[in-house]
């Protein structure tokens, strides 16, 4: 994999995931949370793909695995169970 898209990877992980952090501090509802999250999932798939492109970032490739998980129950609850509930 050529190294440019290994850097852009790297930080479009983090840019992302700073402005995901940014939406939620809002704190302007659950829809804006819930895109958030979105953002999130992005983030987390991003940095995954860089950390076992990487045989240094493995550690990075793991945490976000979990954060993925954790992301998408964020998806789950804000966006799929708030829009069926209505709250």
């Amino acid at each position: 994999m050529p190294d440019w898209l290994r850097d852009a990877l790297q930080y479009y992980g983090a840019g992302a995931a700073v402005v995901a952090s940014l939406l939620v501090s809002l704190n302007l509802g659950r829809l804006w949370t819930g895109r958030a999250m979105v953002i999130f999932v992005s983030s987390s798939l991003a940095l995954i793909a860089w950390g076992f492109l990487n045989p240094d970032s493995e550690g990075i490739g793991w945490q976000n695995l979990v954060l993925l998980a954790i992301n998408a129950v964020g998806v789950w609850r804000y966006l799929i169970v708030g829009a069926r509930t209505g709250a």
